[in-house]
């Protein structure tokens, strides 16, 4: 298979499971003690942002051992820097499950999505949790913020000689309006991600391409990468 083909092929990713739902981490990642995420969903409450209807309610992530207390990183993906906001709090599960870098251990990969904003949009947050065995708990290795309306794209990529890296699309502030493209590559054991590549996408805002912004660009991204 081509590789730009096995590239595209790995943008597939399973969807959340349904809520509530268990994730098992201690033989995945030969955990010290035993851990597990938990994640519920309240009831649906009224809309506090449109004040019309219910929306779904809010969805707890519990990253902990059984039985035990949750660490906080995981309940706060979507708290901007500063400090929470009516958008802070999770209500759409989007991902939660194990990924295999190559060549690196297993992460845990989390994806929520905050309640919708009156123009549609919605705060997106995507992390990946790495295992650190030494003090026997999971720490952040990448987690960024994004929302929808503009094409903006979280990816990690499953398959391939990408595998483990992730690549993010982001509208440009400044015209012509274009994607600032980054690449991202795991770092070692609970170290964060490392930034690999980051250019102005030739894609621009509107110009009509139905394509992913990350797929339309894949080809040029291929040819920025630096070797490794």
């Amino acid at each position: 298979m081509p590789l730009l083909a096995l590239l595209l092929l790995a943008a597939s990713s399973p969807a959340a499971p349904p809520l509530p739902a268990t994730i098992d981490l201690t033989r995945p990642f030969a955990t010290r003690t035993p851990w597990r995420l938990a994640a519920t969903q309240g009831p649906a409450i009224p809309d506090p942002i449109l004040g019309d209807g219910t929306v779904p309610g809010a969805v707890r992530l519990c990253l902990g051992h059984p039985g035990g207390a949750c660490q906080p990183d995981a309940a706060r993906l979507l708290t901007p820097a500063g400090g929470a906001d009516p958008y802070a709090e999770a209500h759409d599960l989007l991902a939660a499950r194990i990924v295999h870098p190559r060549d690196h251990a297993p992460l845990l990969l989390l994806r929520v999505g905050s309640l919708h904003g009156a123009n549609g949009d919605q705060r997106i947050a995507t992390a990946l949790f790495a295992y650190d065995r030494t003090a026997d708990r999971f720490t952040p290795v990448f987690t960024h913020q994004t929302g929808r309306n503009n094409n903006q794209e979280v990816r990690y990529i499953d398959a391939g000689p990408l595998a483990g890296d992730v690549i993010v699309a982001e509208p440009t502030r400044t015209a012509p309006f274009a994607y600032w493209v980054t690449v991202s590559a795991p770092g070692t054991g609970a170290h964060p991600y490392r930034q690999l590549l980051r250019y102005r996408s030739s894609v621009r805002y509107g110009d009509g391409d139905p394509r992913p912004v990350i797929d339309a660009e894949m080809p040029a991204t291929l040819r920025h990468l630096p070797k490794r």
